[in-house]
Parts: structure tokens; sequence; C-alpha cells
């Protein structure tokens, strides 16, 4: 099955506490860091995919940043597809991808987007991107998207995956902090999303 996700910001301290940005109110990094591991494998298999929209993480010692955080997305279950969001850097996919540390089956744990990539499912085709996306009157494909955090853009095509996304509170089952969405709910936010479009 597919999931979709975003803005996980492993490590990024910045954000902790109360803050007009993009507030986790954690006492820290850690406290975080497990948040986000634990809420992922409580509803992702080995099987899985994750589509994960840009800025996994802001490590503040660029030195010991990648094997850092190499340690904790290994502990994440299922097929992980990066999408390269604002913070993240090629380098750094470079180092994820040549330290893959491979499935069971032998496959990589880890595909690499610049850009964005396209999925299907439910007869929609969806545009997956960090950024949000324009595009325009259409019924037929819709963009998921990350990289505002805690604001939403009042276009019915576009959802917000992000971890702090303001979408997650359309669904009727409240999810712990960090919880990839699954395609049903996907669905979900986009039919909120259309109905109060209407009203």
């Amino acid at each position: 099955m597919n999931y979709f996700t975003s803005d996980m910001h492993f490590f990024h301290e910045r954000l902790l506490g109360k803050n007009d940005f993009a507030p986790r109110l954690f006492a820290n990094v850690d406290e975080m860091n497990q948040q986000l591991i634990t809420s992922w494998n409580a509803v992702i298999k080995e099987t899985d995919h994750v589509y994960h929209l840009g800025d996994l993480a802001m490590h503040p010692q660029y030195e010991k940043a990648n094997a850092e955080i190499l340690e904790l997305v290994t502990q994440l279950q299922g097929t992980i597809h990066l999408i390269k969001g604002n913070h993240d850097s090629r380098a750094f996919f470079r180092y994820l991808e040549k330290n893959d540390p491979r499935l069971t089956d032998g496959s990589p744990k880890f595909y690499f987007y610049d850009v964005g990539a396209i999925v299907k499912f439910d007869h929609q085709q969806y545009y997956l991107t960090h950024y949000p996306m324009l595009l325009g009157p259409n019924d037929t494909i819709r963009n998921l998207h990350g990289h505002i955090h805690h604001y939403s853009v009042p276009i019915k095509n576009d959802v917000n995956v992000g971890v702090d996304a303001p979408e997650r509170e359309l669904l009727k089952e409240k999810l712990p902090f960090g919880t990839p969405l699954s395609e049903q709910q996907i669905k979900e936010i986009y039919e909120a999303k259309r109905k109060y479009d209407r009203s």
C-alpha cells in the first residue's frame, strides 16, 4: 500500500516548543524523533511504500548529520520514496543511496526524485511535490505536497500531507503526530476539502 508524508524535519531543534512557524511541543529532538519513528512504524509494514515529499531532516552538526540521519531512517519500515525538499541536498541523497541498507528481499529501501513523482490511485493522478502546485480546474489531477507546515492552500485539488499539516484535522479519526497518510485518508481529506469549498 502507498502512504504519504512530508516535512518530518528529524533533528530540527528550532521547531521545538511554541513558535510562529511550525510548533512541535516536544521536550527535545530525541523525543520528537522517537515519536516520528513510532507513529510511522505503527502503520507501515515492510511491504508498504511511503512517499516522503521533502525536508526529511535538519541536523545542526553537518559532519555527523548524514550518518545519524541514516541511523534513524533505517528504523522506518517499508520502502521510502524521497522527493527533494528545500532542506534536502543532492549530496545527502547520494549518501543515502550509497549506504542503502536494502530490504530483506534485496530491493532498495530508498528511491530518489529531484522534483517530484506521479502516482495513480482511485482513478486520479496525483502529482507529488514538495511545494504546492496550481493545477487549474481539473478534477482528475491532484497535488500532494508539503513545505508549508501548518498552513493550508485554499485549493481543493491540493492536499498538504506534512506531519503538521492542518488538513489532518479534516480526518474523522485523529492520528498521532507523524503518522503517514494512507490513500484512503488522502481521499477523505480531499472529499472534506471539496465539501468545504462548495459551502
